[in-house]
């Protein structure tokens, strides 16, 4: 265990949950992020309540109508992260298959380097289709012609930049993890609760996958009976460690990169362009392997489940090869669920082997290792159940499947499966979990008052 300090210690008190439960409005909710990532909690928590803000109205969708997206954050530069990037080019492609008819209008990124070679890139792409550029978040958003869109920021930006886009009436898919921590997840499902007609899906892309729908309708049917507990892992191996994202160390604080917009809730901090590019190495501005990695696993996993609120979890980290890097390169979590069910994580970027994915129940246990679904009963009631398997298509890229899921959603208004009440349920875990590792023993969630504290 480390003895370094959590960044965001989160003694929930009774005016701050009142805060929240008031606040949505853009103003507010982007205030209460800043407050809380730079340590100025009583003055965030003496912040009197607003009223709950609403929306701009959504630019009007006619049938068959191009979806027109903007994207914040794209990165870029050889070897580092261009997640952003990634969905433009993406997008294009699912234009040209005939998947949906998209474009890609707008991109955003306080990187100008990024910015020349994504433009670039992504009209070469788009048959010269003009794609303009922005620094500023806010400028794009401005935009009345966006129906949607896409945030591949660093995590510690998810918040702000995800209640900015509902208050701008577009809607968003934001990338994994929803946010940093606990309380910027409160913060942005707040603002998204008070605008239900916005739509938001997480990154989170695993909850496309056929077989969590049918495990959970197998627990749901009682087939398992009970269900006691859960598994499973996100793991990996590298020679030289993870997140070694390249980075010019020529790059200029201010003309080539808006630092202090970057560091935006999380206060003032040293030019470094080692963080601006490696931020998940670091624990002020990434979880590391529970955030990237592990919401992969456990968001599906708890849509399968559905055993309501995560209201215990304790973990432990250790740095066994990767020994550079500050946040960890192993991980182990156990939660306990509102129903007693309990789930077991497991992650890691220095050994590849992970745990089988399953839930276990008094009756049976489902096997979700491969693409389908199957049910093989106890031995005590082997002669009372039969073996079940449901056969599940195929539904190829499911970051694809989940980015055309997100844009049908955009046409027919319907939910999309990684809500953020979902991501918020996850981002309890990834909280707590990060709070344990770094501080020591198990932290509880209550779900009736939304406060979470060391057990």
């Amino acid at each position: 265990m480390s003895t370094h300090n959590h960044p965001f210690p989160s003694p929930f008190s009774e005016s701050r949950r009142k805060f929240l439960a008031a606040t949505a409005g853009a103003a507010a909710a982007t205030a209460f992020v800043a407050g809380i990532a730079s340590g100025s909690r009583a003055a965030v928590a003496a912040r009197p309540a607003q009223p709950a803000g609403k929306a701009k109205a959504r630019p009007a969708l006619k049938e068959g109508e191009t979806l027109r997206i903007g994207v914040i954050g794209i990165g870029g530069s050889p070897g580092a992260c261009a997640m952003g990037l990634g969905h433009c080019l993406s997008l294009v492609d699912l234009h040209k298959k005939g998947r949906e008819k998209v474009q890609v209008v707008a991109v955003c990124d306080l990187n100008s380097k990024y910015l020349e070679q994504g433009k670039s890139k992504i009209e070469k792409a788009q048959d010269g289709v003009k794609v303009d550029t922005y620094r500023k978040s806010e400028d794009l958003l401005k935009r009345d012609d966006i129906h949607g869109v896409v945030i591949a920021t660093p995590e510690h930006c998810h918040s702000t930049n995800g209640i900015e886009a509902i208050m701008a009436g577009k809607d968003v898919y934001l990338e994994k993890p929803m946010t940093l921590n606990l309380e910027m997840a409160l913060a942005l499902y707040g603002a998204a609760s008070a605008n239900p007609e916005v739509i938001v899906q997480v990154g989170t892309q695993k909850t496309r996958l056929p077989k969590y729908a049918a495990a959970r309708k197998m627990i749901e049917q009682g087939v398992i009976g009970t269900p006691t507990f859960s598994q499973t892992s996100y793991c990996r191996n590298s020679k030289n460690g993870e997140w070694h994202y390249g980075f010019d160390k020529n790059w200029k604080q201010g003309d080539d990169i808006d630092w202090n917009t970057w560091c935006g809730p999380l206060g003032s901090m040293p030019w470094d362009p080692k963080l601006f590019s490696q931020w998940r190495r670091y624990r002020k501005t990434s979880t590391g392997i529970i955030g990237d990695l592990l919401v992969h696993e456990m968001t599906p996993m708890l849509m399968a489940i559905n055993q309501g609120w995560p209201v215990r979890v304790v973990a432990t980290g250790g740095h066994l090869v990767d020994k550079d890097m500050e946040n960890h390169d192993n991980v182990h979590i156990a939660v306990q669920f509102e129903t007693g069910h309990q789930m077991i994580v497991a992650g890691s970027t220095c050994n590849e082997a992970g745990l089988e994915t399953m839930i276990r129940g008094h009756k049976g246990n489902i096997y979700l290792g491969g693409r389908h679904c199957e049910m093989r009963p106890e031995r005590t009631f082997a002669e009372e159940l039969d073996p079940q398997k449901v056969e599940c298509a195929d539904i190829g890229d499911d970051q694809d499947a989940h980015r055309v899921g997100w844009l049908k959603s955009i046409r027919s208004r319907e939910l999309p499966p990684s809500s953020v009440e979902l991501g918020l349920k996850v981002m309890v875990i990834v909280d707590l979990a990060t709070r344990s590792m770094w501080e020591g023993g198990a932290f509880t969630f209550d779900p009736k008052t939304m406060t979470a504290s060391k057990a």
